[in-house]
């Protein structure tokens, strides 16, 4: 009886299934490169329940960070402000207060109901983080959150992916800034006529910096 498939037919299983995990390889690779901070979380810019602008507040107004983010300097998470932080300046008969725009604020204050903010910069629960750590030891909002006061909305600026912090740990010296130029957000050593690198290793050997880059550092 004669052959119904030629004998080049006999290699096919073994073609497809190269060919399969070949393809299979690059759904894998494409995963793995682009299902991450950079690519899924930067740029995300969600809308807030009060339009805040950055860019008026500090850019404009002068505003410290540390009066809306209280605790930066002093505790694990930066807090989010309250009602009343904002209140002290737009309560009734004060700046904006009939402002449409800031209606949920105006009813927050009334009813006594927090403002759900949405949470844009976001690590995992398994990572710790501390905010005290970094800015007590010149690393300034700008290198984790961008130019944040120049936005009008808030954006994640950076991936915030572990690769991305070890850059830094590694190499703090390309960071680090004078404590009194921490939330002096326009500032760069250029500006007064230095040298990054040469500022941050001279930081780094006063400071005696020494970031953790094994996996304890971060996953506690």
């Amino acid at each position: 009886m004669a052959n119904i498939f030629p004998k080049s037919a006999n290699i096919l299983p073994i073609k497809i299934g190269l060919g399969l995990s070949v393809i299979g390889l690059l759904v894998v690779a494409g995963v793995w490169y682009y299902f991450t901070p950079k690519y899924t979380r930067v740029g995300y810019q969600p809308t807030q329940p009060v339009a805040y602008s950055h860019a008026l507040h500090v850019g404009q107004l002068g505003m410290d960070c540390r009066y809306c983010h209280s605790f930066v300097d002093q505790a694990a998470h930066a807090n989010i402000p309250n009602s009343q932080t904002c209140n002290n300046c737009h309560k009734e008969g004060g700046v904006q207060w009939d402002n449409p725009k800031l209606a949920v604020l105006r009813q927050s204050v009334e009813k006594n109901i927090p403002i759900q903010w949405k949470q844009i910069h976001l690590v995992p629960d398994y990572v710790y983080f501390n905010h005290s750590a970094h800015v007590n030891r010149g690393v300034s909002c700008v290198s984790c959150h961008g130019q944040i006061n120049e936005m009008e909305v808030v954006w994640q600026d950076k991936p915030l992916s572990m690769g991305w912090c070890l850059e830094c740990h590694r190499a703090p010296q390309n960071n680090l800034r004078p404590l009194a130029k921490v939330y002096d957000l326009n500032w760069t050593a250029a500006s007064e006529g230095k040298n990054q690198l040469e500022v941050g290793k001279q930081l780094v050997a006063e400071w005696n910096v020494r970031p953790p880059t094994n996996c304890a550092g971060c996953h506690r």
